[in-house]
């Protein structure tokens, strides 16, 4: 995994896993690697991907099974989906709206580009 500098790693870290459950490479219900297995995997701290694991349960995308692993919720693409909306809304949205405007671009010129 190559690390954007500009970005927290842990951060990083939880959009990958996002994008694995929205492309379907994780399953609900599938489990996920350990804490360690993911930190050696991509070359990284034990304790940054515990972060990682941490802030994805507290939005609901992973649950732990105590002595068993950390396992996708049933619920986490929609969770994932929503967040990702409101996001794109909230923070990227308003900036291509605008630069759009200023360049003089309807709607129909996105939907025409082949």
């Amino acid at each position: 995994m190559e690390f954007d500098p500009n970005k927290p790693i842990y951060l990083q870290i939880c959009d990958a896993i996002c994008e694995q459950i929205l492309s379907g490479v994780l399953a609900p219900e599938s489990r996920i690697l350990s804490v360690r297995e993911y930190g050696a995997s991509i070359g990284v701290n034990p304790n940054t991907v515990a972060r990682s694991y941490e802030k994805l349960t507290d939005a609901g995308i992973i649950y732990n099974k105590r002595g068993i692993g950390y396992f996708v919720a049933g619920p986490a693409r929609e969770i994932i989906l929503a967040q990702q909306r409101r996001e794109f809304l909230e923070n990227e949205a308003p900036a291509f709206i605008k630069r759009m405007n200023l360049l003089g671009i309807t709607p129909s010129d996105i939907f025409n580009i082949q």
